[in-house]
């Protein structure tokens, strides 16, 4: 396995499974005019013999590196995948907003994204997503004695997000107008300016939030909201049916036979 670098919620649980069954069944229907039937029965990679997957790291414990190599509950599962097409497993580290955007996807940067990321109709529209393979809260990090404790408080504050996710989304939607959002490119900015005070609370997915609390005392997590959000992994735009068939009957497999239990419990225990 490798990795390479390049350079380069308004949605509720009932519209988030729509869009994902919407997207997985409209991938896999019949043949347009002119489309060739082996486009529908070979899994093409952009690379022959190696998935090539793009993921934004570091965010733990869904993708980071350890001992310079990718690691953690997505790229597990996503290994899996791999190894039924009996490919190796290239990882790329991509922009988030690379990915949700379709830019990595739709020009043959990678085969299939898998980052934690959130199914929603917007990213519907330049994405194909997979089954959903894990639900997610959001979660509102604040300094222990701040009595910051839920969003209509955050009025006037200084309040970190992560561009172009849908805790930016979240707090666009409730949080009072005076609120002073501040987007990072990614996770790790985020934490980093919270942990060092330059923020007076953070909104990111509960299932990342309790291992950056545990390593930073002085913060807490405050609440916990059920925005309905689950993950998916996304493949080119009306452009990789095989696979994303492949990536479903995996997921179906991992989940019958005990083995997403087990890699869940590694992580999450």
């Amino acid at each position: 396995m490798t990795v390479r670098r390049s350079p380069v919620l308004r949605t509720a649980s009932a519209v988030l499974s729509s869009v994902a069954l919407m997207a997985t069944l409209g991938a896999c229907g019949g043949a347009a005019s002119g489309e060739s039937a082996d486009s529908l029965t070979e899994v093409s990679l952009v690379f022959e013999g190696a998935l090539t997957v793009c993921t934004d790291m570091p965010y733990a414990p869904f993708e980071y590196e350890e001992k310079g190599k990718p690691t953690g509950f997505d790229i597990d599962l996503i290994r899996k995948v791999a190894d039924s097409l009996e490919a190796d497993l290239d990882v790329i580290d991509v922009s988030f907003d690379d990915i949700t955007s379709g830019d990595s996807l739709n020009n043959d940067v990678c085969d299939v994204a898998i980052s934690a990321m959130t199914i929603t109709g917007e990213r519907a529209r330049v994405l194909d997503f997979s089954s959903p393979y894990f639900d997610a809260k959001q979660a509102l990090i604040t300094p222990r004695g701040s009595g910051l404790d839920a969003v209509e408080e955050l009025a006037g504050k200084r309040v970190g997000v992560q561009k172009d996710t849908t805790g930016e989304t979240y707090l666009s939607d409730f949080a009072p107008d005076s609120t002073q959002v501040r987007a990072y490119d990614d996770a790790a900015g985020l934490q980093a300016a919270l942990a060092a005070g330059e923020l007076d609370a953070a909104m990111l997915d509960n299932t990342v939030s309790g291992q950056f609390v545990s390593d930073n005392p002085r913060l807490k997590l405050a609440r916990e909201f059920d925005t309905g959000e689950q993950y998916g992994m996304a493949v080119k735009k009306d452009g990789n049916i095989p696979l994303l068939r492949q990536i479903n009957s995996v997921l179906a497999d991992l989940r019958q036979d005990g083995s997403y239990d087990k890699i869940y419990g590694t992580y999450f225990g």
